[in-house]
């Protein structure tokens, strides 16, 4: 009995040692206080000695593979942390629905959308802030095979559309269509103006109409011309409208004439491109040598008719609901009357985003719009600093579910700018506002004030009607697509917006799409495969990759987008940025088709880079669409 009261005696002075000795680590490792029980801020230190921080997770980006292969979860992504250093394989994955991840890996055997949470917690016991991803795993499919190979080497026919040039001695030159356009070498202008000559023969005018021609051109040197419209039907000198003296310069721009056809007549319409010399007093001011002329298109407008303006809506700028402004993605704004005008000051623009992160709003307060109905507005703004963006007319809540019209918006900087334009709605709109989205800002600048003033808005009546054709010289333009080309361009001046123009052309077996004149919106400058005449059908029950080589004279950036036709639910939606030097860009679908369906391939390159670059030349020597059948 005694024996055995010793050894529980033994027993518990051991766990009273035991005990103390825990004790004393514990107070040993308690946080210092600063006197009033406040633990010491330099107490919980990491090994090192510094202050313990949490660690960061970088690299975290949505990602896709296919159902039963293994895919990385961790693949360039990155865990460190200021005292413990690279924390990578400690990274925790949780994924909503549940799969396994073993090792930062995982097969999953489901197809669907799988969203990732990763954290890594420290030696120290802190926890990074999570980052989020989504996993796309897609259906089991076979090999990839090409489905479309674009064939830049078809054959191609340049159209005239009825213009021809000529040059006569002792002017020396050539003219010729290629590159896209009507190209006008002259090394000799001659003696007069008629000596080289671009010219449609023929036109018939209506009696009653007016005319509008617009030449849009560009050169090398500046150079002169005179626009006329001469009587073809008699052998007299007459003439039915006249532009003389009009400047051609290196930026492409329209030369114009307006005039009237008092009865049925038929008109030459001449651009003189010869010897000019507008002042006889001073002869260095003339027709240079040695310059080229590109025209890209010609404009040509038919208006018959009359109509007036109806104002239903004139804005009070005492009124504070005379401006709205609503601003995202990290933007800050504030709209105010002040003065008689309306005030739009941006003091941030998003940090993401786009144009429509900042919508600064007129309000057409008590206006109701009706589908089919032709209306018109008018303002001055001036802005601070160059904005370019979107101006829109449309619901105030519902936005482009309910928009009557859409136009493009460029405002220099510190002038007085008029911005116009009459259209026909597309939609009602029961509660309208004319929407200035500017979420864009020019390059270097952080903020800016646009000022309104003198807004009036109403229906045009009348029974006025514009008829437009385009001449084009490239292959191919969305007014006018040719069914033997599945590729086509549209550029803003097109629809009579104020910027945007650019011509498409094959050569040796490569696409070019030159942009003459960049456009702010980012669709005024657009490339696209698949029209209503050509179009591009994709397959249901496959995946597919787009595979793009291309570079461009300068660096140059656009939207790429594969988009369903009729709506707009892009299944790919990409940047491209083209350099001088070539390279290979590829995405790849995540979603399969349950019907064949014709898709639009996008390039859409207006954006105020584009506008600032000038002229550029982008350059495609592949174009390739790879299909995956699903098992």
């Amino acid at each position: 009995m005694k024996q055995l009261n010793k050894k529980y005696l033994a027993i518990a002075a051991v766990a009273v040692i035991a005990i103390a000795v825990l004790l004393i680590v514990l107070l040993g490792n308690k946080p210092k206080t600063d006197g009033n029980n406040a633990p010491d801020v330099n107490a919980n230190t990491a090994q090192t000695g510094g202050d313990n921080t949490a660690p960061e997770i970088t690299g975290v980006m949505d990602m896709s593979g296919p159902a039963g292969t293994e895919i990385d979860l961790l693949a360039g992504v990155k865990a460190e942390d200021a005292q413990d250093g690279d924390l990578t394989s400690a990274i925790v994955i949780e994924a909503m629905p549940a799969i396994t991840v073993t090792g930062g890996k995982a097969v999953v055997e489901n197809p669907g959308d799988y969203e990732l949470t990763f954290t890594v917690t420290d030696k120290g016991g802190l926890t990074s802030e999570p980052a989020y991803a989504t996993l796309t795993v897609t259906k089991k499919t076979g090999e990839a095979e090409i489905y479309k190979d674009f064939d830049f080497s078809v054959p191609y026919t340049p159209d005239s559309r009825g213009w021809v040039a000529s040059i006569s001695e002792p002017a020396v030159g050539t003219a010729e269509m290629k590159q896209g356009a009507w190209v006008i070498e002259v090394a000799n202008p001659g003696d007069n103006d008629g000596q080289v000559l671009f010219c449609k023969p023929g036109m018939a005018l209506k009696g009653g109409a007016d005319y509008r021609v617009k030449i849009w051109a560009k050169s090398t040197k500046d150079t002169y011309a005179h626009l006329l419209i001469e009587d073809a039907g008699t052998d007299d000198w007459k003439l039915f409208g006249d532009a003389w003296n009009q400047r051609i310069t290196a930026s492409i721009a329209p030369i114009e004439v307006t005039f009237s056809a008092p009865e049925d007549a038929t008109a030459d319409v001449r651009l003189h491109l010869g010897k000019i010399t507008p002042n006889g007093e001073n002869p260095a001011d003339t027709t240079p040598e040695d310059f080229t002329v590109t025209i890209d298109k010609v404009e040509i407008y038919e208006i018959t008719g009359e109509e007036h303006e109806v104002a239903l809506y004139t804005a009070d700028f005492a009124d504070a609901g005379a401006v709205m402004i609503s601003a995202g993605d990290g933007a800050q704004a504030t709209a105010a009357v002040v003065d008689g005008t309306g005030v739009y000051a941006v003091t941030a623009y998003p940090t993401e985003g786009g144009v429509w992160s900042i919508k600064a709003d007129l309000p057409l307060q008590g206006v109701q719009l009706e589908a089919g109905k032709k209306y018109f507005y008018r303002f001055t703004v001036v802005a601070e600093n160059a904005q370019g963006g979107e101006c829109l007319v449309e619901s105030a809540e519902l936005a482009d579910k309910a928009r009557a019209n859409f136009n493009g918006l460029s405002i220099p900087a510190g002038e007085e700018t008029v911005i116009a334009n009459v259209f026909t709605a597309e939609n009602g709109v029961s509660d309208p506002v004319i929407r200035m989205q500017i979420g864009n800002p020019n390059e270097g600048v952080s903020a800016n004030t646009l000022t309104v003033k003198d807004l009036v808005f109403g229906e045009m009546q009348g029974d006025k009607a514009v008829a437009k054709t385009i001449d084009a010289f490239g292959q191919t333009i969305a007014a006018d697509a040719k069914p033997e080309y599945l590729w086509t361009v549209f550029n803003g001046t097109d629809e009579d917006n104020d910027l945007g123009v650019g011509t498409v052309w094959t050569e040796n077996g490569k696409l070019y799409y030159r942009i003459d004149q960049g456009a702010p919106v980012d669709y005024f400058n657009k490339l696209f495969f698949g029209h209503g005449k050509a179009e591009l059908i994709l397959p249901a029950d496959s995946y597919f990759t787009v595979e793009v080589t291309g570079k461009a004279t300068k660096p140059v950036s656009c939207g790429f987008f594969l988009n369903a036709v009729g709506k707009w639910e892009p299944r790919l939606s990409e940047r491209i940025d083209f350099t001088t030097e070539e390279q290979t860009f590829t995405f790849d679908t995540t979603e399969t088709l349950i019907l064949d369906m014709p898709f639009e391939m996008l390039f859409q390159f207006g954006s105020q880079q584009t506008v600032d670059a000038g002229e550029v030349t982008i350059e495609i020597s592949s174009l390739k669409i790879l299909q995956r059948k699903v098992n």
